[in-house]
């Protein structure tokens, strides 16, 4: 049986779930219902698909709370990251819906990231060390 997860292992398994879910409804909200606003964009089903679908990707592996998948979830997040970034600075119509983008991606990166750490630990996982060659 898996170890008892601690509480602070447990606000951060709540910080990325909030920050998940929470950023995969903001995308399909601003990216597949809000109207577009320049001419040259994408169409919305492809939109859809290219915002939308990285992110289901780790969906499994973090709703069963794998410490390996929030730690390669945070490769998946940094696209988004930059993304939201950029927007702000390149489209200022956009701007609160890239900052929301901004702050949901750093929510469920620190909260991954200390998931990962911590319940790795607590299962016993991690890198081993190399033993001195002596």
């Amino acid at each position: 049986m898996a170890a008892e997860m601690a509480p602070r292992t447990r606000f951060f398994r709540i910080a990325t779930q909030l920050g998940y879910w929470l950023l995969l409804a903001l995308l399909i909200v601003w990216h597949g219902i809000m109207p577009e606003t320049d001419e040259s964009a994408l169409p919305r089903y492809l939109s859809l698909i290219l915002w939308v679908l990285p992110m289901l990707f780790p969906l499994l592996g973090l709703v069963k709370g794998k410490p390996y998948t929030h730690a390669w979830f945070n490769f998946i997040l940094m696209f988004y990251f930059l993304h939201g970034l950029t927007t702000v600075y390149t489209h200022p119509d956009e701007r609160l819906w890239s900052i929301l983008e901004i702050v949901l991606t750093t929510i469920a990166f620190v909260g991954a990231t200390g998931f990962a750490r911590n319940r790795g630990r607590e299962l016993g996982l991690g890198l081993k060390k190399q033993k001195d060659a002596k």
